[in-house]
């Protein structure tokens, strides 16, 4: 642990943890249906939409981690994402076969480092995100 480490802990103003992920999206709707009716991801806000359209913040259930959309898309469009979200999965392979079936572009399994499973996918946007699971 670092001086800095215990001292924010100390100070108890350390991180605890990932409390949410804020994606900034163009289109609404389409991505609410890629995150919810593709991935399977449990809406969390708001639960009586039907048009998601002229929604500004929709939240999703991830367990530890609220997973947010946010309408204004991005500064620039086509530049590289700034960022990944990954969703933890039990088994990816697995999980990859099911959701390519569901119409879902994913890439090819990979084991980064011993135990660890993860394959790329790209929403609806180009938004970068992983599948990855630990043995």
């Amino acid at each position: 642990m670092t001086t800095s480490t215990m001292a924010h802990e100390e100070m108890n103003v350390g991180i605890r943890g990932l409390m949410e992920v804020i994606m900034h999206v163009v289109d609404m709707d389409a991505m609410v249906s890629f995150y919810r009716d593709k991935l399977g991801l449990k809406l969390s806000y708001p639960t009586n939409a039907q048009n998601f359209s002229k929604e500004n913040w929709v939240t999703f259930d991830t367990g530890s981690c609220i997973f947010v959309l946010h309408s204004g898309g991005r500064v620039r469009m086509g530049e590289q994402p700034s960022h990944r979200v990954t969703f933890q999965v039990k088994d990816v392979r697995i999980a990859r076969e099911h959701f390519v079936k569901l119409g879902v572009q994913l890439g090819e399994v990979r084991s980064p480092a011993p135990g660890v499973s993860v394959v790329d996918g790209k929403d609806p946007e180009g938004n970068v995100y992983a599948l990855e699971s630990h043995s």
